[in-house]
């Protein structure tokens, strides 16, 4: 098991909290369910303070795929010249405006920019586990509503089964996702859920700052990886992003075939309920102190819930 049971099980208990409360901010930004005069429905999603890109189909996955493609290069090079202080003034931004848009769905849109950049300010600056965890079950809720619109769930499926080959290319074959992992916890701006906890058995100390140094002696293994006093256990930011990406276009598919916006977002917890469920098989199996790529796990858990959906005619 590569974590023990407890730690399996919060782990597993804050990804189910952000895909429930990304998918419900998803829902609740819907502007309006329009009825054509042939029958067909639209659904309208507001948009969000930072805009919406106007795209679909082909092009949502091209402008996807290639932003991932670039912000994994500009990280690299970002941390291959040591330029910390602009990762840090762009993970700012990236989280700032991804809680503002989820708390603009229930706040004024000044109030949610200033709560957004609040709780940004204090995840980077002052990081405990806490805020950190806070922030992050929130933050994909902004991610959704940006960009779920923009994919139907046949589009949808097609990226998750090119996240899930370029995942498993990154992390077992070029291997530059552990770096960017390592290079995340050294500098202490992880974004993923992270749950830090003790094998020393001897001591009872407990704290809630991120065991997560800001330097790392002598090239080791940063501190919440293979250190051999603390752990950490982390599930990376897309592991939790793109399930929700598509459960949101599964929840849309839904509504256009005239079910209640409420009934397909029930419905819709499918998808992240048997992501989860394979998640949580890949943690059972797998073994301490070794990465794995997860989104091949969670595509085929996203694939089997949508099947089920499928099967019972919805």
């Amino acid at each position: 098991m590569k974590h023990d049971f407890a730690v399996t099980s919060f782990l597993m208990l804050l990804f189910f909290c952000a895909q429930i409360v990304g998918l419900f901010l998803l829902k609740e930004s819907i502007s309006e369910v329009k009825t054509g005069e042939n029958g067909t429905i639209t659904v309208v999603y507001s948009e969000p303070i930072t805009g919406r890109p106007d795209l679909s189909g082909a092009d949502s996955l091209t402008y996807i795929v290639a932003m991932i493609f670039i912000g994994t290069a500009l990280l690299l090079a970002l941390i291959k010249f040591r330029l910390f202080k602009i990762w840090k003034i762009w993970f700012f931004l990236a989280i700032g405006g991804a809680l503002a848009i989820s708390f603009s769905v229930f706040l004024p849109e000044p109030v949610a920019l200033g709560i957004g950049f609040f709780l940004a300010a204090w995840k980077i600056l002052r990081p405990n586990i806490y805020i950190h965890n806070f922030c992050e079950i929130f933050m994909y809720g902004g991610i959704a509503i940006m960009l779920s619109p923009m994919f139907t769930v046949g589009w949808g499926i097609l990226l998750l089964i090119i996240i899930s080959i370029y995942d498993a290319i990154a992390v077992w074959k070029l291997k530059h996702m552990i770096t960017l992992a390592k290079a995340q916890a050294e500098e202490r701006i992880f974004a993923g859920l992270l749950i830090p906890y003790s094998r020393n058995k001897e001591t009872k100390k407990e704290t809630t700052e991120m065991p997560l140094p800001k330097k790392v002696v002598n090239k080791e293994i940063p501190h919440g990886f293979d250190d051999k006093e603390a752990k950490t256990a982390i599930l990376g930011g897309g592991d939790i992003a793109f399930p929700m990406l598509f459960a949101g276009s599964v929840m849309t598919g839904l509504i256009e075939k005239g079910h209640t916006a409420f009934s397909s977002y029930l419905f819709s917890l499918l998808i992240p309920l048997f992501a989860g469920i394979a998640l949580f098989l890949l943690l059972v199996k797998g073994e301490k102190d070794k990465f794995y790529p997860a989104m091949p796990f969670i595509t085929a858990g996203c694939l089997a819930g949508y099947g089920l959906l499928l099967l019972f005619g919805l």
